[in-house]
């Protein structure tokens, strides 16, 4: 016997109708707010994804060779979208507004309502600057969830800005301050070491500082190094380039390098931003004070704040957290950052702002963007959605006939009638007896079994299925409508 693969799921009839019902009230509500939706591919080429993604989602890619191309099943809809934008829909006047919702695949480790296939449904908006676009999308990702009935929700907001800021006040390298802005989940867990071990290997033996040696001019330096590697007779004549080559390129590297002391600096202040969460009043004193202390400029601040004051005039302040070190994972974002998360913990929503994915991904010019997916099969575990209009369920059956297959066109003319009346139709493709079928509609919860019977060509036998009365009505006779 055949079981799904690890990590992915059958969704059965019932699942799949709950599902269904939660995504299009979803993507009512995403068409209700002006974004049209579209459709893009699950296999998308590999390098779409190493831009900008990052090294977590990146190690989850499902990806393979085929015909000499790298191809990669589809991760996350953020970069598809603006690659269809960037391929199709540049010359569109902006801001432009984009829906979706389709499966995604990661390679993610099983636990509680995680799967390596899931859907996401979402919104992209290009062409909208802070802090006007980004309060419509997290306005519009709560309004989708009070929609599908979801109450009891947290929304939890961050700024990258606010950790860029900190760290450029440093004067760190950019490769150094990215490591660290990407390791934030990672330090909000206390995994101070961990970063230090991997900031070790990311550089090597560069995490060293120059001491009373930094003051010394180039040719100085170099001079010193070449004298002390000959001393200890280190040998760099196998090399395909002089020592003094080797040397100079040496001597620039640890130009580059951040010394240690500044690197525990970043580590000190990045441990103090990831414990500033709370209310935004209290937050945002905190963070006020923090830069103030550093002399840093407070712009990613006051544009957080901003952002916070159009939520809280939407009638979302209750709701809201600011959390500092909020990191998602994602290397792309340039801005906000915000997660959506159930009464449990459990993430239903996440989005941000990423300013410079367009001309990352080959766009004429750089295109401000921000949105946000929701996880589909989250928010139905948590939504309690209108009840769906249902349709009666009717199985036509032919009547007792020496050849079934005589009357059996007006099996099917007598369905195709009653789905325009708006039944659920189906036929008899079993010829069964009446008993036998009456017992199986009432496991499948079909309410009326209609017989054509070749002797009454002109009216067809009404069974009711829950209390066994039978009629016979004419085709105009048929109850109107099949929704109850």
């Amino acid at each position: 016997m055949f079981e799904p693969v690890r990590g992915m799921r059958d969704v059965l009839p019932e699942q799949r109708r709950q599902l269904f019902a939660v995504q299009a009230e979803l993507e009512a509500e995403i068409g209700r707010w002006g974004y049209q939706l579209l459709d893009l591919p699950i296999v998308e080429r590999r390098e779409l994804y190493l831009k900008k993604a990052g090294e977590e989602l990146v190690g989850k890619l499902y990806d393979f060779v085929y015909h000499g191309r790298s191809l990669a099943l589809r991760p996350e809809w953020t970069a598809s979208v603006l690659r269809a934008y960037v391929s199709a829909l540049q010359s569109e006047p902006l801001p432009l507004r984009l829906g979706y919702s389709g499966p995604v695949f990661r390679y993610e480790r099983p636990q509680r309502a995680t799967f390596r296939q899931f859907t996401q449904v979402g919104v992209e908006l290009l062409g909208g600057a802070p802090p006007l676009a980004d309060a419509e999308i997290i306005a519009l990702a709560c309004r989708g969830l009070d929609g599908v009935g979801v109450r009891d929700y947290t929304l939890t907001i961050g700024h990258i800005g606010i950790i860029r800021a900190l760290l450029g006040g440093l004067g760190l390298a950019d490769r150094t301050a990215n490591l660290l802005l990407w390791n934030m989940e990672r330090l909000r867990t206390g995994q101070v070491e961990s970063i230090r071990q991997q900031l070790a290997e990311a550089h090597g033996d560069e995490l060293f500082d120059l001491g009373p040696l930094a003051e010394l001019p180039n040719d100085q330096l170099e001079g010193l190094l070449l004298t002390m590697i000959r001393a200890v007779g280190l040998r760099l004549d196998n090399s395909t380039r002089p020592p003094e080559a080797i040397v100079e390129r040496l001597v620039r590297k640890l130009r580059r390098v951040d010394p240690q002391p500044r690197v525990e600096r970043a580590l000190e202040l990045l441990t103090q931003l990831a414990g500033t969460r709370g209310a935004p009043s209290v937050a945002l004193a905190q963070l006020k004070a923090l830069f103030a202390a550093e002399r840093i400029d407070d712009g990613p601040i006051t544009e957080l704040r901003r952002i916070l004051e159009l939520l809280d005039s939407q009638g979302l302040g209750d709701r809201l957290i600011v959390d500092a070190g909020l990191g998602r994972g994602l290397h792309y974002y340039t801005g906000l950052i915000f997660e959506i998360s159930a009464a449990d913990g459990l993430q239903l929503c996440g989005g941000g702002r990423y300013d410079d994915l367009v001309a990352a991904l080959g766009g004429r010019t750089a295109v401000p963007a921000v949105g946000f997916a929701y996880g589909l099969e989250r928010v139905a575990a948590n939504a309690k959605p209108r009840s769906p209009t249902t349709q009666r369920a009717v199985l036509v059956m032919a009547g007792e006939a020496p050849d079934v297959a005589v009357i059996y066109p007006r099996v099917l003319a007598t369905a195709a009638a009653l789905r325009e009346r708006g039944y659920v139709a189906h036929t008899d493709v079993r010829s069964r007896s009446l008993g036998a079928n009456a017992r199986d509609a009432a496991r499948r919860g079909t309410d009326v079994i209609v017989i054509c019977d070749e002797r009454a060509p002109d009216v067809v036998r009404w069974y009711n299925v829950a209390d066994r009365a039978e009629q016979l009505l004419s085709i105009g006779e048929w109850p109107q409508g099949g929704l109850g």
